[in-house]
């Protein structure tokens, strides 16, 4: 049998590897672990189950929840039954969810706990294939009485039923399964518009897995902590792809709220996160050295510059390593880490020389959805901060098309193991004789590595002819521990300005020490001292650029800015159509040079609850130095 599918390869380790932990799962503070054998089990008693109510070739099972053990069962016990998985992110709010099961026609959905299950119970027909709601944790369901919940526990007994009358059945229907069947339907990240669903097959996951595996080798005695978004593709290559083909045992934290201590705990050898948490990580990092006496925050100062220095000459400072490193990559749980990598998105360079610097072995990721997620990566030894590397092997093909006089153009490619359309669309979008028109502005440098520069859409031009890209310096502002999102303005305007959200769980501490009272997010962002320090960052992102690259003013907006909103998409990537329209009297504002902008506005919160805002917003002009004066 070949070992094509996810179901295939599931079975394939149960014969082989049955006793070796494949899972493991915190609960109530305690590592429970998984054997193959174990999964296999459960897994079949899921497939078995979605077949006797009904289900097979062709439906769709919805996925939602956090990321749990039950969770890629789930979804491999759907492509054991031939139907096709479709990941929903935790976070999704009802009109999302509606939207996505609506357009999948989804039949069943597996949903993790009451709060998701209140979701799918509250959208009115809106969903009308949806006939199945199995939820995981019965905790708060005895009060819904809709026919179509089903305890998890009852699906298992159905299959383990189903199993005991045709135990041939099972292996059977796995090797049925077949590669080029669509098995996963993927939501893109939707930056412009409602996400498309990618269909994917489940043997071109399987092929682009050992692909990757030949670029970043992976074993059964790798540990990997499962905390990315099980929708998004990257996190189906790793809890799915790598784990079945590769045997690396995949970990689940207890709660998000305890990611970064389980994961010490685990000390993984690889892990992957999206550029905001490495972000988060750094800026963290630096808020607790604020915190400590002045003789620690020397040292963390002399290993800082000894480690950058040591990283520019192409090496490592054994002094820094011993000084300030070893311990930091013990307190991150970076300890045992072989490989580490981010993606879906730039990471700024300054985050980057941090990690590195570090010792943390971090490598750049690039790729879509369409192409199964990342196909470019650093080879060992190449790591440079500047591109994404090269491809994962010869079949992946990248070219540039229409080029300017510096090599700039369109990112094109192509490689054997790519989606196969978007569910109930026609029109391909941007895939083209084969190749996928990726809307990224890119160039190769010399040594042949890909360079990625920002969405074509989004590379600005000043009024007076000046490029930049918005997202390079966002990027830049985010190294600072006090910046949790910035949006750069300038496109056909005279000059650049910034709208910036403060990190507000490291503002306030900051607040707190230096005996600043406030009372809320709004608050606190419109003190004069704050809007003195965040000054002080940007002067220092300004120094770092060009002349016309450089933020004349800036402000700090009221709010977060936040995906419920529409602002950002669930992997953290800001919606700048959303954002020029939403605060687009702001915008203009600014331009216009006022220097105080009123604010009277409503926010709705994910519980449904309503607040008023009125505020006054101050526009900060680079150019005045009284208000950095003021702060001392």
């Amino acid at each position: 049998m070949i070992a094509d599918t996810l179901p295939k390869l599931l079975l394939r380790n149960a014969r082989a590897h049955g006793a070796e932990v494949a899972l493991r799962e915190k609960q109530f503070g305690i590592w429970r672990s998984i054997t193959w054998a174990e999964y296999e089990a459960r897994t079949r008693a899921f497939a078995l189950g979605l077949r006797a109510l009904g289900l097979g070739a062709g439906d769709v099972v919805g996925l939602i929840g956090d990321n749990r053990p039950d969770w890629v069962m789930g979804e491999v016990a759907a492509h054991a039954i031939g139907a096709r998985s479709l990941g929903i992110y935790r976070d999704a709010l009802d009109d999302e969810v509606a939207y996505l099961l609506a357009h999948s026609g989804a039949a069943a959905v597996i949903a993790e706990d009451e709060e998701q299950v209140d979701k799918l119970l509250g959208m009115s027909g809106r969903a009308p294939r949806l006939r199945h709601i199995i939820y995981c944790d019965p905790r708060g369901m005895r009060k819904h009485a809709d026919p179509r919940l089903l305890p998890v526990a009852e699906l298992v007994r159905l299959g383990e039923a189903a199993h005991a009358a045709d135990t041939a059945g099972w292996e059977a229907m796995v090797a049925a399964t077949r590669g080029e069947e669509v098995a996963i339907l993927c939501t893109t990240s939707g930056t412009t518009a409602r996400p498309k669903l990618a269909m994917l097959t489940g043997g071109a996951l399987v092929r682009h897995c050992a692909s990757y595996l030949k670029a970043d080798p992976k074993g059964p005695e790798d540990e990997y902590v499962s905390v990315l978004p099980l929708p998004w593709i990257m996190e189906q290559i790793y809890a799915l792809g790598w784990s079945l083909l590769a045997r690396m045992k995949v970990n689940f934290v207890e709660e998000p709220e305890t990611m970064m201590a389980d994961f010490r705990e685990i000390g993984p050898s690889f892990v992957l996160f999206a550029p905001r948490v490495w972000e988060a990580l750094a800026a963290e990092v630096r808020a607790r050295v604020m915190d400590a006496s002045p003789m620690k925050r020397g040292m963390f100062d002399l290993g800082m510059r000894w480690g950058l220095a040591a990283l520019d000459s192409g090496g490592r400072s054994a002094a820094a390593d011993q000084l300030l490193f070893r311990a930091l990559r013990d307190r991150l749980g970076f300890t045992n880490l072989r490989s580490a990598a981010t993606g879906g998105a730039a990471l700024g360079p300054d985050t980057f020389r941090f990690f590195l610097a570090m010792g943390v072995p971090l490598r750049q990721l690039y790729g879509q959805t369409e192409l199964l997620g990342a196909y470019t990566v650093h080879r060992p030894g190449e790591v440079n901060f500047d591109t994404v590397g090269v491809g994962f092997d010869a079949s992946v093909e990248m070219r540039i098309d229409q080029p300017d006089q510096n090599g700039v153009g369109e990112i094109v490619t192509r490689h054997p193991n790519m989606f196969s359309g978007y569910f109930g669309l026609a029109d391909p979008g941007d895939l083209r004789d084969g190749w996928l028109h990726t809307g990224d502005a890119g160039y190769f440098d010399k040594a042949g590595h890909l360079v990625v520069i920002d969405r074509i859409k989004d590379i600005a031009t000043t009024s007076g002819g000046d490029r930049f890209s918005p997202q390079y310096i966002e990027n830049k502002l985010k190294f600072s521990p006090y910046v949790a999102e910035a949006v750069v303005l300038g496109d056909r305007r005279p000059h650049l300005a910034a709208m910036i959200c403060i990190r507000f769980s490291i503002v306030a501490k900051w607040a707190e020490r230096n005996r600043i009272s406030f009372t809320t997010y709004t608050d606190l962002s419109a003190r004069d001292q704050v809007l003195a320090l965040l000054r002080a960052e940007v002067a220092k992102v300004n120094a770092t650029l060009p002349e016309p690259q450089r933020i004349r003013d800036f402000l700090l907006l009221y709010k977060e800015l936040d995906a419920d909103d529409e602002e950002l998409t669930r992997t953290r990537k800001i919606r700048r159509g959303v954002i020029n329209e939403k605060y687009g009297d702001i915008i203009e504002a600014i331009y216009r040079g006022d220097a105080a902008i009123p604010v009277d506005t409503t926010i709705a919160f994910q519980d449904g609850t309503r607040q008023r805002i009125r505020t006054t917003l101050r526009v900060i002009s680079m150019r005045e130095p009284a208000l950095a004066q003021a702060a001392e």
